[in-house]
């Protein structure tokens, strides 16, 4: 990368706002954002957020697409990883041992891993539903090589009872299952995660203390069923429509040839598992 290009980067990203704006794009990640998404979450006016976009989209950080009426803000990866490695490049020229974590060289290596089980955590906003039923789908359609967990930002308390009924009807189990705070799995005996996924676009958002040992991450976000109105059907169809497409991403995850993959082309298979759920949203 040219040495006036990452200047002007760098001070683009030296500003709390703009920084703010860029680390949410980046946790939605590949998707993009609509303005008035990142200035609900960051709780800023929008002439302010239009201020910050347009000095973003200046230094090439990220950029912006149209779908029908909508724009879409999200982060220009390429631009973004020339910035990292021209920080990292001097670091690393002939000393790989320095800079291997920055390479992915080593995918996972907890312990629990070495066992053939990788620790997956679905969170979203109160943990009652979509969560709930991917955990319960992952360790049942996992087989033995998945061990799946929950927790949400402000948790409801106690599972919604629909997605209970729901997953009892599928032959799904249920024991066990409970609300859980994400504090839980924050703490030094916590479970050390090799993935991390959240289901709903509030959690994506909401900022997250570095995960111990930096564990692959994406959004699947899937509209939150507890919300539906209307009569009873209605609100049993948007339980159901949730849990399809739940179960659609939990397949195609554990299908993935993990012990094929490098770290990279993980995050992408990943990733587009969520892309795929927003495209298919957009276009029912």
């Amino acid at each position: 990368m040219d040495t006036n290009l990452a200047i002007s980067a760098f001070a683009t990203l030296g500003h709390a706002g703009r920084l703010s704006v860029f680390r949410l794009l980046m946790r939605h990640m590949p998707q993009g954002v609509r303005p008035t998404e990142i200035a609900e979450a960051l709780s800023i006016k929008q002439n302010t957020l239009s201020h910050h976009l347009s000095d973003l989209e200046r230094a090439g950080l990220i950029r912006v697409s149209r779908q029908g009426r909508s724009l879409f803000y999200s982060v220009d990866l390429e631009r973004t990883g020339a910035l990292v490695a021209y920080l990292a490049d001097d670091c690393c020229r002939g000393r790989p041992e320095i800079c291997a974590h920055l390479t992915g060289a080593e995918l996972f290596s907890h312990d629990e891993q070495e066992n053939g089980m990788f620790n997956v955590l679905f969170i979203c906003t109160s943990n009652s539903a979509r969560s709930i039923m991917a955990e319960a789908l992952l360790n049942d359609m996992g087989q033995g090589r998945f061990r799946a967990f929950s927790a949400g930002t402000v948790p409801r308390g106690a599972p919604h009872p629909r997605a209970v009924d729901l997953l009892k009807r599928a032959g799904f189990a249920t024991e066990g299952l409970r609300s859980k705070d994400l504090a839980e799995f924050e703490g030094e005996d916590a479970p050390w995660m090799d993935f991390v996924f959240t289901v709903c676009d509030r959690a994506a958002s909401e900022e997250c203390p570095p995960w111990p040992g930096h564990p692959l991450s994406a959004h699947w976000g899937i509209p939150d069923p507890v919300k539906a109105t209307g009569a009873e059907a209605e609100q049993a169809l948007a339980f159901a429509t949730a849990f399809d497409a739940l179960r659609r991403r939990v397949a195609a995850f554990v299908a993935l040839p993990m012990d094929a993959l490098d770290r990279i082309s993980l995050q992408k298979r990943i990733d587009d598992i969520g892309r795929d759920a927003v495209l298919e949203g957009r276009n029912a």
